[in-house]
């Protein structure tokens, strides 16, 4: 990883979940010195939480930590309250973790009414509540007028697993099946649409949504080796982090990739690749091929998989690289993106 000069200046990049912000990350996490607590999974496996095992136990907790800032604070499909329980949830299903608590510290701009706060918190609320995940602690900021864009929620979730339920970036393994739960960049393309320098009229909805119905198939199927939330930086980024950090390529099908008619042509418009575009409702999942089609099933059978899909595979060859076929039977390389696309999306 690149070192970075101290007279460097952060820029809205270095937040896009691409090249630049893996710099960011990289940077303020070299700087920590204990990373880790025991064999559990820590800040340097840049994984979507870390573990803290529990002696005499067969059990870990699952810890997560996020913050959540968005424009529009409310858009089709859903808002910064219920987006930040989502996100939060969604990060410990994909540790394989069971959601059992959320604390949240909200940062309020002077001047934020009453009115708007109310909804939000309702709906952070609610969201918790369907999730079945408590609220257990929590504080709350103001700061003057100017020194942020209305309300941001940082959250951190808390989850326990089995200690032999091995869910992780890293796990990726040659043979093994990628599964994707619906379609693409409808979170990112429909925020796109609502902001007021595009205004463009569409009835695309975000796919914001916490994926709790995912628990049941993560405690009973064996096989899936890791599980991801495709956010900022959109599956490109996603496929990329599982290619590197398990040392494996990852081959998919362009035509098997669902993506909406509308998120294309936003796309389209104003030059955006969808495998870079944020989702907040989707997963991705590396499963043993022997279980694959189990997996996949049992998926379309529940809300949050009923489009899932089986898009590609692993491969030990071409490590470290995404190689996608197209519809024509060529191939081409998908990288990483290297910085921001959309500025406060999540």
């Amino acid at each position: 990883m690149e070192k970075h000069k101290l007279d460097e200046i952060v820029q809205l990049g270095h937040g896009g979940g691409g090249i630049m912000q893996d710099h960011l990350i990289h940077f303020i996490t070299d700087r920590i010195l204990i990373k880790k607590i025991g064999n559990g999974i820590g800040v340097d496996s840049y994984d979507d939480g870390a573990t803290i095992p529990l002696e005499n136990s067969d059990e870990e907790i699952v810890i997560t930590a996020d913050g959540h800032t968005v424009e529009p604070l409310f858009f089709p499909g859903g808002d910064l309250g219920s987006l930040s329980v989502a996100g939060t949830v969604n990060d410990l299903l994909m540790m394989g973790a069971r959601p059992l608590a959320i604390t949240s510290t909200i940062f309020i701009e002077e001047g934020t009414e009453f009115r708007l706060l109310d909804k939000i918190i309702k709906s952070f609320n609610q969201t918790a509540k369907q999730a079945n995940v408590a609220i257990i602690a929590g504080d709350t900021k103001v700061l003057p007028k100017g020194a942020l864009k209305d309300v941001i929620i940082a959250t951190t979730g808390i989850g326990i697993k089995p200690k032999n339920r091995r869910i992780f970036d890293a796990n990726c393994k040659p043979g093994s099946k990628i599964i994707l739960t619906g379609s693409i960049g409808d979170h990112g393309a429909a925020l796109i649409a609502q902001r007021q320098n595009f205004a463009l009229e569409t009835p695309l909805e975000s796919d914001e949504r916490c994926l709790i119905d995912l628990l049941p198939i993560i405690e009973t199927t064996s096989g899936i080796q890791a599980m991801k939330d495709p956010t900022r930086g959109g599956l490109a980024a996603a496929l990329n982090e599982w290619a590197h950090k398990s040392n494996v390529s990852i081959w998919i099908e362009q035509n098997k990739i669902p993506v909406k008619r509308e998120v294309q042509s936003i796309a389209d418009i104003l030059g955006l690749e969808p495998l870079e575009i944020a989702n907040e409702g989707k997963a991705i999942l590396c499963v043993e091929a022997e279980y694959a089609e189990e997996v996949l099933t049992k998926l379309q059978q529940i809300t949050s998989g009923r489009d899932a899909v089986l898009i590609g595979e692993v491969k030990a060859e071409k490590p470290d690289m995404v190689i996608m076929e197209t519809p024509l039977g060529g191939k081409r390389i998908v990288e990483k993106p290297m910085g921001e696309l959309i500025p406060r999306i999540c």
